[in-house]
């Protein structure tokens, strides 16, 4: 049987209500007010009296209903009561009540089958089997407990703490599986590190690695607004390392591909890069730079959308990341929120309040950049929230992926490009292509067959150099005189690889080999340095010897 189509609920200052997915979006009309609706035979199953609650969650497989409102206590200091109630969404019956201050991390996490649940409460992370909250099952105890995140999948459970540094010892993550807490080496695996004030701990979706972003709130170099952010990737079975990324500046997002075998990370001053990764931390393909600052997998993995959000245009890039190809290049004016469809064809794009109070509205797309569904919310009315109705995995089987634009009957607007200003005396000449950044393109990071790691950047810009320079000499040779016998065309060297004797002078060659390793330890301290680890004195005078060593170099070759 075919899957049904899912379905939009929109939230705004008109109400709550259901629309039809594609092709249709006509309303729902079966969707009379707030409460608690079975959208197969749309009845009513609970309405509860709780005005002041402003967060709600359902359990995984929906059986437990989890509420939360603002904390609050009596007026001669007695304490309050508690304010965090989970109910059986079947009976309706409250299972039990909590006292939960912070709206931070307010909700119980469960594991997807629902036989764990887990909250944070007083440096310790307290567990409960099989929604039976009147008695604690197991308990994670250590210093300072900031975060904790249960990972995705069945059996065995496994639980990411995060425990914040203090008095000069640095900050960790460990990985546990669930109930093997204790003793000195019951953790799967731990990862500590400087600069961290707060941290996003990504679980991939075999729950075999934990992708950590950790910030600092303030950059004390004063390169950025936004603090510093590293990357550290740490494994189940104890592997962990530093993520290298090649360009400076702020990490905007990162994404485990659902196959759980790379991931991709956007980051960098603008432009902004967008590179994926494999499991061993090595770059697979670069996006070269781009207005970016968000990344969005298909539910099947097999697309990825690179978006400018927020304080950027809403450009997108759909890429097939099977063969690397760019399927469509969308845009998305004012857009604040993001969301694939489960059938992993169609996405949603929406303005809402608060973020933005004009021009709300959803839009429904097509991969290859057809818009197939507009709705514009009237100018006196605003959009709180829009989403898709949730699907299990495996419904929507993955179909093959088109580049050909589907038909629409929505006409689509080509958005205004906003020209650079030209001052009066410029304008009647002709312009030229002056850029504020150079543009990297996309490139294919796999090392081929037979060559070695692909070059660096500055690398690449040195042989470039060296190229220039060799063809130069070789052009000022033969215009010497007629009678000079010309010198054979250099034969092509394929890129990456090294020549075992390239003069016929040993010393020249032993001279050469050693600069050559001199600048490759130096390139390896410069990506150090960029990942904020603190550089030794002597570390430091190297790489100030770098463009000595880059001449020395350049002048033993040329002289062959």
């Amino acid at each position: 049987m075919a899957p049904s189509t899912p379905l939009l609920t929109v939230r705004g200052s008109e109400g709550l209500y259901m629309v039809n997915g594609p092709p249709h979006f006509t309303e729902s009309t079966v969707f009379p007010r707030v409460n608690i609706i079975n959208v197969t035979n749309k009845g009513l199953l609970h309405s509860f009296d709780l005005p002041k609650t402003v967060c709600l969650e359902f359990s995984p497989k929906n059986t437990v209903l989890a509420t939360w409102q603002p904390y609050t206590t009596s007026k001669d200091g007695t304490a309050g009561i508690p304010n965090l109630q989970l109910y059986d969404v079947k009976t309706g019956a409250c299972l039990k009540s909590f006292i939960q201050k912070k709206m931070q991390n307010w909700c119980p996490s469960w594991s997807e089958d629902e036989m764990l649940c887990a909250r944070n409460v007083n440096n310790e992370v307290h567990f409960f089997e099989n929604n039976n909250f009147s008695a604690i099952a197991n308990k994670l105890h250590l210093q300072k407990i900031n975060d904790f995140v249960l990972s995705p999948g069945p059996q065995p459970y496994k639980v990411a703490v995060y425990v914040p540094g203090s008095k000069g010892a640095p900050s960790f993550v460990r990985l546990y599986q669930y109930p093997n807490f204790g003793g000195p080496h019951a953790a799967l695996a731990n990862k500590s590190f400087f600069k961290a004030d707060k941290v996003t701990m990504l679980w991939n979706k075999k729950a075999t690695a934990v992708l950590v972003i950790a910030s600092t709130d303030v950059d004390k170099t004063g390169a950025s607004y936004y603090g510093e952010q590293t990357l550290h990737y740490i494994a189940t079975n104890g592997e962990s390392a530093v993520v290298q990324l090649p360009k400076n500046g702020p990490i905007y997002d990162v994404v485990w591909n659902s196959s759980s075998t790379e991931f991709c990370a956007v980051y960098g001053f603008m432009p902004a890069k967008a590179t994926i990764f494999n499991l061993k931390c090595d770059p697979v393909f670069d996006f070269g730079t781009g207005p970016r600052n968000a990344a969005y997998y298909s539910p099947h993995g097999h697309i990825l959308v690179l978006a400018g959000f927020g304080n950027l245009r809403g450009q997108m890039e759909v890429w097939d990341v099977k063969n690397y190809k760019l399927i469509s290049k969308p845009v998305a004016s004012d857009s604040t929120y993001f969301a694939w469809c489960p059938d992993g064809e169609h996405i949603l794009t929406a303005t809402c309040a608060p973020r933005l109070r004009v021009n709300n509205g959803y839009k429904i797309w097509h991969y290859t950049g057809s818009i197939l569904h507009k709705f514009d919310v009237p100018s006196n009315a605003e959009l709180w929230q829009v989403s898709w109705q949730p699907f299990l995995d495996g419904i929507f089987p993955a179909k093959a992926i088109t580049y050909q634009a589907v038909p629409s009957e929505v006409p689509s607007k080509e958005p205004k490009v906003a020209t650079a200003y030209r001052p009066p005396a410029l304008r009647n000449k002709p312009v030229t292509n002056s850029k504020l950044h150079e543009e990297e393109p996309p490139q294919n990071m796999k090392p081929h067959p037979g060559n070695d790691k692909p070059l660096s950047k500055t690398a690449l810009k040195n042989q470039r150099k060296h190229e220039a320079k060799k063809a130069a000499k070789q052009e000022a040779k033969s215009d010497k005189g007629p009678d000079l016998v010309p010198t054979p065309a250099p034969q092509s060297i394929p890129q990456n690889t090294i020549p075992q004797s390239v003069s016929g002078d040993p010393e020249i060659d032993k001279k050469i080999k050693n600069l050559k390793k001199k600048l490759k330890a130096i390139e390896q301290l410069k990506e150090q340095a960029a990942t904020g680890k603190q550089l030794e004195k002597n570390q430091l005078e190297k790489i100030q010897k770098e463009t000595a060593l880059l001449q020395e170099l350049e002048d033993l070759e040329l002289g062959l």
